[in-house]
């Protein structure tokens, strides 16, 4: 199985920066998609951006343009840095993977790291 560690996260102002890292260990080889997701108090777990294993992305209308996903194969990692932040990014961030598993495929989550956007 896949194992999923995110660090980052913590406290910024309206307009700061913030780098998210996800380290995934274990069967890293059946790794397919790679993403980050979000949720915030009250709110449901929504998509913030997205990555494949070829590379293509797709974002949340709200983070276009201020956020990137990135993927480093050979260190198993998955990034989001985050410009132009604004208070309501704050929410805690999870790093997601989906990887092959038998004649199936599964979904791997990390345990989560809080984003606070002050302003």
């Amino acid at each position: 199985q896949v194992q999923l560690v995110e660090s980052g996260g913590g406290l910024v102002q309206a307009g700061g920066s913030l780098r998210l890292s996800c380290a995934a260990s274990g069967s890293t080889f059946s790794i397919n998609a790679m993403g980050w997701y979000r949720q915030a108090p009250g709110k449901q777990r929504e998509l913030v951006a997205a990555i494949s294993s070829g590379g293509s992305t797709n974002y949340a209308d709200s983070v276009k343009g201020r956020f990137t996903i990135s993927r480093d194969n050979a260190k198993n990692t998955v990034y989001l840095q985050m410009n132009s932040l604004k208070p309501e990014d704050t929410a805690v961030y999870y790093c997601n993977a989906d990887y092959a598993w038998g004649l199936g495929s599964l979904s791997s989550w990390g345990q989560g790291t809080q984003v606070t956007v002050s302003s």
